[in-house]
């Protein structure tokens, strides 16, 4: 049988891995500053997580949602402590892509509409809303036999407004930070008319924190740089350090019900012991304090390099822009340099998400490499 081939491979096969460094089966090492899309929150194979991990796995690893069980009580309460919304529910599912399944479904349960509104070159998980990128306002596209979205440009209030007032929109889902689509974000005032006017309408507002959330932005959630409160916040990649876990939390009122959501691996005993290894390590770490750090450190080092057109993103969730596709210039830093790094719908930006466990040397290590890189690829 062969593997159905619909992602480009580099020939490159990791076998073991520590904090921010990868090592392949001919023992190269690779700086790791994507961490899997932003998964690796934690650092590659941390010992307290390992253990954590190791030890629930020697007990019971997977039982049905239809018992009880503690730890997904202990992984609510330690989260809601961290994050600061204590007052909001979880509900645990398996990814991203089911998180902003689930809320929307919640969306539309709540409301009795079905219209979804996003924002141009958003990006929900292959399952949802906005699954693709577009550069077109207003296009509306299928979700399923039930839902469709409509795709508007980011800050621009009136145009969102003009579409809430037609009375048909369930719910605004937004990325507080684009991930995929290229690291653009909505500006504070946009954000703070946003949570007004969608309470104004009784559209449900979702914030997809899926990729910024977990610390990735030096706070907790993302869209707390702006002082707002969504109605659900969609969470996932950093949530279980590479293990699979996602969640949703639905703000008071929401009132659950048997049956209204269901799912078959959310909220097991290993991705619980998983999820609660990564909450202890954020704080005791103090990764989110690193976040920010490693982001000033990031801005002010990078001014080296005068081919950058602009600095995008926020925390450990950066980006860097030049006038050129960079498919070649990032091919050339993990073959040549190997550093890792990603790129996105904007096939001009450098995506950069490293373990928040990330120190400066390892930015000087990539923006020397990026330096040389640059300086060959013009030889």
């Amino acid at each position: 049988m062969n593997l159905f081939d619909v992602y480009p491979l580099y020939p490159i096969t990791p076998v073991k891995a520590l904090d921010c460094i990868i090592t392949d089966e001919k023992g190269i090492e690779y700086l790791d500053l994507y961490s899997g899309h932003g998964v690796i929150s934690i650092g590659h194979t941390q010992p307290d997580y390992v253990a954590k991990v190791k030890a629930q796995l020697d007990n019971l690893s997977f039982y049905s949602n239809a018992i009880q069980n503690p730890l997904q009580v202990e992984l609510a309460e330690k989260l809601g402590k961290l994050s600061g919304c204590e007052e909001y529910s979880l509900f645990l599912c398996s990814s991203g892509a089911e998180a902003n399944e689930n809320a929307l479904k919640v969306a539309s349960f709540h409301t009795n509409k079905s219209r979804v509104v996003s924002f141009n070159n958003a990006f929900h998980g292959r399952t949802s809303a906005a699954v693709a990128a577009t550069d077109n306002p207003k296009i509306v596209a299928p979700m399923n036999a039930q839902q469709v979205v409509t795709f508007l440009p980011l800050n621009e209030i009136e145009l969102l407004e003009n579409e809430l007032k037609k009375g048909d929109v369930a719910c605004v889902i937004i990325e507080p930070i684009q991930g995929v689509g290229g690291l653009d974000m909505g500006t504070t005032s946009f954000f703070q008319a946003l949570e007004k006017v969608c309470n104004s309408y009784e559209v449900v507002l979702i914030l997809d924190e899926v990729q910024s959330g977990y610390g990735r932005s030096g706070k907790f959630f993302a869209h707390q740089h702006h002082g707002i409160k969504p109605d659900i916040i969609c969470m996932a990649k950093g949530m279980g350090n590479g293990f699979p876990i996602g969640g949703i939390l639905t703000s008071p009122k929401f009132k659950a019900s048997h049956g209204l959501l269901g799912t078959t691996f959310g909220g097991s005993h290993l991705a619980c012991a998983a999820g609660i290894a990564v909450l202890d390590i954020i704080e005791k770490e103090k990764l989110m304090d690193n976040a920010i750090a490693i982001e000033k450190y990031f801005f002010e080092a990078i001014k080296v390099i005068p081919e950058i057109i602009k600095v995008k993103g926020r925390g450990l969730m950066l980006g860097v822009e030049f006038d050129f596709d960079v498919s070649t210039l990032r091919k050339k830093m993990i073959i040549d340099k190997h550093i890792f790094t990603g790129g996105s719908s904007n096939k001009n930006l450098l995506r950069i998400l490293p373990p928040l466990t990330v120190k400066k040397e390892n930015i000087d290590t990539f923006i020397t490499a990026l330096k040389e890189s640059l300086a060959e690829l013009k030889s």
